[in-house]
């Protein structure tokens, strides 16, 4: 199953759904390491269509799935889910106006009123997602992220001191267990479609899972996703914030020591994860500069974990 560099294959998969309406030609968008993504103008609409890569390591159906049970989060409306006459699976979703690129979310003067509320709104989103269904959803599997993490860096057979220490005090620091919920698995800046009033839809849902809902909670405030801004909470305001919307949407209290663990385990999870995504590059699979430079930022979580960590201990 390949690819095609051309966006005909793009015109196949709609001009398949929609036989009737005029299929304008598609546009690749900028973004994204693990598939390619277009947006069309369909009739007098636009819809995104996201290509899966050969590598993938789950099927697009199961992120169709996950994508209608999220629509209250909000997250973009699913039309379809599709195999084309090429083999390589499609999932065609209403486009959703809006901006994601970090930077221009946390310093353009036109999103000034949105950075306002995104902290709260995030809050409540993910509080929705952790209490989806599980019924509602097919072909997820449970995982704990620090046991996956922990036989990922395993594999790769890669020393990793700093690493090694941010193991040892999670071990030696882990919180109680909660109940299993749906875990969007990648919720930050980036991820997000924003438009002037704020959060307009939860985005790229491919490493979604079932776990500990802290996850999500603990990546946002991740230091890798602040993209430079001082401000903890997704670069755009205090974790106390987060954490009371949080509670106020799902009735779960939270507590400043068990989020940080969360974060504490992300930078972890983000660092080994970068590792990963340079193997790709390196070993074929998937031609790509991104993912290099991707395999650079490893150094910088082993910082953040030194940071964290001071005094911890």
């Amino acid at each position: 199953m390949t690819d095609r560099p051309t966006p005909e294959a793009v015109r196949d998969v709609l001009r398949n759904l929609f036989p009737n309406d005029t299929i304008h030609d598609p546009v690749a968008l900028t973004g994204g390491a693990s598939r390619s993504t277009w947006r069309c103008r369909v009739g007098d609409a636009d819809v995104v269509v996201q290509r899966q890569t050969p590598d993938a390591a789950r099927e697009m159906a199961v992120e169709a799935s996950v994508l209608t049970a999220a629509a209250d989060v909000p997250a973009p409306p699913v039309i379809a889910h599709v195999v084309g006459d090429d083999g390589v699976s499609n999932l065609v979703t209403r486009h959703v106006d809006g901006e994601t690129i970090a930077r221009r979310i946390l310093r353009d003067d036109r999103f000034e009123i949105a950075r306002g509320r995104l902290v709260e709104q995030l809050g409540r989103a993910a509080a929705r997602i952790h209490r989806i269904d599980l019924d509602s959803i097919d072909g997820l599997a449970p995982s704990d992220v620090l046991t996956s993490t922990r036989v990922t860096l395993d594999e790769l057979g890669e020393p990793h001191p700093a690493f090694e220490m941010a193991f040892r005090w999670l071990d030696d620091h882990r919180p109680d267990p909660r109940p299993p919920s749906l875990v969007h698995g990648d919720l930050r800046l980036g991820n997000v479609i924003v438009d002037d009033d704020g959060l307009a839809a939860v985005i790229d849902w491919e490493l979604a899972f079932i776990g500990n809902p802290m996850v999500d909670l603990g990546w946002l405030c991740a230091p890798a996703w602040r993209f430079g801004s001082p401000l903890p909470a997704a670069g755009l305001g205090d974790r106390e914030t987060l954490l009371a919307a949080y509670t106020d949407e799902s009735g779960v209290d939270v507590s400043l020591d068990e989020l940080i663990w969360w974060e504490v385990a992300s930078s972890l999870r983000w660092g080994v994860m970068c590792i990963v995504q340079a193997a790709r590059h390196r070993s074929g699979s998937v031609r790509s500069h991104e993912l290099a430079a991707i395999g650079r930022r490893t150094c910088e979580n082993e910082h953040d974990l030194f940071l964290a960590l001071e005094g911890r201990w």
